[in-house]
Formats: C-alpha cells, structure tokens, sequence
C-alpha cells in the first residue's frame, strides 16, 4: 500500500462573535487557499481549523484521552456485552474490526491535521508580509510547527517502537511538507530528532514574543476582563495562551519526549525551568491546582494547564460514556474496590482532594464515576467564557505532569522530595518525605491518579516497558502489544 497526504483544504469560520470565541469556533465553509493566506485572519482561521482538528472525537475529543487509549492502559469497567469491541482493543487484538477501525481513524485524522499545519508554515514563510505584526507572526508559525511536533510524538508513542530494551525497530513517516508525493520514513532516532527540530524552531519563534514572558496564564485568559485585569495585547489572538500551543507547552513537550527517551538530565534541567518560571514581575507563571478548581466544579484542573483544549463538544462526546443519560445507560466506571484500593493504594483518601474527582452513582449499586469532564447544568446560567476557559476543558499537558518528571528525574533523594512534599500538598495530601525504593512505585501511582481519563497511562508502561499492567489479570503484557500496528493502507516496510 502507498501513504499519500493529498492536499487539504481548510476548513475555517468566516464570522467570530466576540474575543474569545476561536475558543468555541465551528467550520462553516471552505475557503481557497490563495486566498486565504492573504489576510491575518486567513491565517487565524486556518490555525483555528487545526484546534478543532486536535478536538475531534477521533483525537483528543474521545479517543485519545478518555476512550481507546485509556482501555489500552486497562482503565475502565463496563459491561462486556456493550464493550466487546473495547474489550479486543483492551486486550490488544488489533487486528479484530473495532481496533483496525479505531487505530486507522486516530492515524488518518493525525495526520490530515500535520497536513493542514504544514500548509500554514509553507504559507506564513512565503507570505511573511501579510502578518506585518513581528509577535503575532512568530508566534502564529511557533504554533504550527508546535502542533506538527506534538501530533508526531503521539504518532511516535502510539505506533513506534519501544523507547529503551526493544527488540523490533519500526519506522514511521515524518510529514514536513504538503505534497501528493509518498511521505519519507524514518527510523525511530531519526524521527525524535525531527520532533526536537520542530520544538527547538517553535522555542526559538516563542522566545521574545510569547505574551507568557510578561503576563501569566491566568492574566492572560482574562485580558478581556478591564477592570480586574491590566493587559494590553497588540492582538486578541495573542490571548487565551493556556489554549494555544505556547513557549511552557513546548518546554513541557520538550521534557515529556525526553522522559520517554530516558534522557533523564535533560527532562530535570526542563521540569525545573517550567515550575520556576516566573513573569516580567517575578510572579509565578503557573502554580499546583490544589482544592481551588475542584471547590469550584473546574474538574479538569484548568489553572494548572500548560495546554489544554476548550471542547464546545465535549459534553456530547462523554455522554453514555462518563455519565448516564437514562436509568439504563452503560456507562464506564470503576468499582469500589479499584477505586479505593487500587487507585488510592497506599493513600489515605479522607482528605485527598481528588477523590472529588469521583461519584458514586446513586443506582444501588457500587459505581464511581469520572466527574472530570462534567459540565453545568443548563439552569446554571454560566458565562460562556467561563465556559470555555474552566469547564469545556481537555487537559493536555499540566503542571502535574511536570513535577512528576522532577521528582523522577531529581539527582538526588532531597531534590526530589523538595518537589513530592509540596505537589503532595497541592493535593492535600500530609506526605512523608520518600525513600529511594518508594520512589518509582509512587510515581507510577501518582500518573495514574492524577491522568485518569487524560490519555498519559499507556504511554507511562510503554516507557517503562511494565509487564504487569495494573487491572490486566490475564497475562504480561509484551512488547508486540505496546506497538500498535500502522493501518493496513499504509505502506508497510517495517
């Protein structure tokens, strides 16, 4: 079989309603490309276009964080007779119908989405004149080239070999240009070395004109808000930057890819920059959550986001899946055991504040659902950029994840305590400080607590090449399992 990307036409919103509402634009019609890139909001929309892309229910909307994914790193309990299909991709079947289907769709929309962003780099380079405004320009192609690169390393997690001790080397294509040409493969040193080139090239474009080096991310998502806030933005597009690919996102993409690579020097030296930053004023760029979202209904943890997507249609895509619409919905859940003994093995939960993260559903029987992705009733009357910015919200990368990387990677015992004790506090957790042997059996634990529902578990096993995978009582699993085979339209050299 050949792998062609064709040509992709953009799909973009021709009307916008107020300041915020990229945030929950819809695509409307299709505009050509020439002209497009003959405006600045040509250029607005076509990125636009590519964060509803990130939020399709076959990417980061369903299936790569809360779904197929999140089956494949055992999570989830739910009625077999309705699941069957899950149940062939949570025992690694990929060759049974529902995994071929769901792998070729998540492989198909990523890269029709690196597509449509390597248009937009070839454009904003050819076309450099049309955005005249020198940080909205750079930043616009920092954001492109981001995507490109975080779209090839979940490319690379999901499909490509395993990270350290594999036996199977596998390639994978690297689309760096829009062409009707077959799309070169690359080995797997050869590939992460071309996500780190995307990063460095975003960084780079990122440094001096990110709105970040001034205001923080909280500023930044209320710079319409005069009277609380003191932001002046020479763009409205330069807003919002927690829902944008931006300079910590990268940083944080940068020290995610080097956790997998076991490069673990260089995940600390970035972990530490990230959770140091601070403003022009010396103020924290991001701080733990803690009580403060979760008292407030933000489940999804929005202040502590170093990316995220605002989803106008995540309620939709979670319905009869996280919550019952009906008596008789079949919902995923976790029993009372799993959720008490196995997630919060070690912990107590009477003050833990993530266990409000779970309800008991109120049916008679002992289920406990994710209350992550919850939405406000509609007789709640909320805001719409409250919406948006605190309840629409799929986490992609947060400050959690971060620390985590700290305490892992830390040189020393002290260094890493300094950074478990207060991310334990932000969870309102009175921890001990760790030993050395406590150390990475609680931080496989804390990414399961704290990314359930978030996409990040299987790729924690692969990394780690773990056998015994928590709720996969079957057998061990191995590393044929971890590789998730290329759809079978692909050309197959591996």
């Amino acid at each position: 079989m050949k792998n062609y990307l064709l040509y992709v036409t953009l799909l973009v919103t021709l009307s916008f309603f107020s300041c915020n509402d990229w945030l929950n634009v819809q695509p409307e019609t299709e505009t050509d490309e020439k002209e497009m890139f003959t405006s600045v909001d040509g250029f607005k929309n076509a990125l636009t276009a590519c964060y509803i892309k990130l939020n399709s229910s076959n990417l980061y909307g369903l299936k790569l964080v809360i779904t197929d994914i999140e089956y494949m790193a055992q999570h989830w309990t739910y009625n077999l007779v309705n699941y069957r299909g899950q149940q062939d991709l949570k025992d690694f079947k990929y060759e049974n119908s529902y995994p071929k289907a769901a792998i070729s769709a998540i492989y198909r929309e990523m890269y029709n989405t690196i597509a449509q962003v390597n248009i937009i780099i070839s454009n904003v380079q050819e076309h450099r004149d049309v955005i005249k405004n020198e940080n909205l320009r750079a930043v616009m192609e920092a954001e492109a080239l981001a995507i490109r690169a975080f779209c090839h390393m979940d490319i690379l997690r999901l499909f490509g070999q395993m990270p350290q001790n594999g036996d199977k080397q596998v390639s994978l294509p690297y689309a760096k240009e829009v062409s009707t040409g077959m799309i070169p493969y690359y080995s797997f040193n050869d590939f992460t070395n071309l996500i780190l080139e995307d990063l460095d090239a975003a960084e780079s474009l990122f440094k001096g004109h990110d709105p970040l080096f001034n205001y923080s991310f909280q500023e930044l998502d209320n710079f319409f808000d005069t009277e609380n806030y003191n932001v002046e933005l020479e763009d409205e597009y330069l807003g919002f930057r927690r829902f944008r690919f931006n300079y910590y996102a990268v940083k944080a993409i940068q020290a995610r890819l080097y956790m997998y690579l076991g490069k673990k020097a260089e995940a600390y030296a970035i972990a530490k920059e990230i959770i140091g930053a601070v403003d022009r004023n010396g103020r924290k760029v991001l701080e733990l959550a803690g009580a403060k979202d979760i008292g407030s209904g933000n489940y999804a943890l929005p202040s502590e986001c170093i990316l995220a997507l605002s989803n106008y249609e995540i309620e939709d895509n979670t319905k009869n899946v996280l919550y019952p619409i009906t008596a008789f919905s079949d919902i995923l859940y976790l029993t009372e055991m799993q959720l008490y003994s196995d997630l919060f093995a070690g912990q107590s939960t009477a003050m833990n504040n993530r266990i409000h993260l779970w309800d008991r559903l109120q049916d008679g029987t002992k289920r406990n659902l994710l209350k992550k992705y919850n939405q406000p009733t509609s007789s709640s009357n909320t805001d719409m950029k409250v919406l948006a910015t605190q309840k629409q919200v799929v986490p992609l990368i947060r400050l959690s994840e971060i620390y985590l990387i700290a305490i892992e990677t830390a040189p020393t015992l002290d260094e890493a305590n300094a950074f478990y004790i207060p991310y334990m506090k932000a969870r309102n957790v009175d921890a001990s400080p760790l030993r050395e042997e406590q150390l990475m059996a609680e931080v496989i634990r804390e990414y399961r607590r704290e990314f359930f529902g978030e996409g990040q578990m299987f790729y924690t096993y692969k990394r780690l090449g773990t056998k015994n995978m928590l709720w996969k009582t079957d057998r061990e699993v191995g590393e044929q399992d971890y590789i998730v085979p290329l759809p079978s339209t692909e050309l197959n050299i591996n």
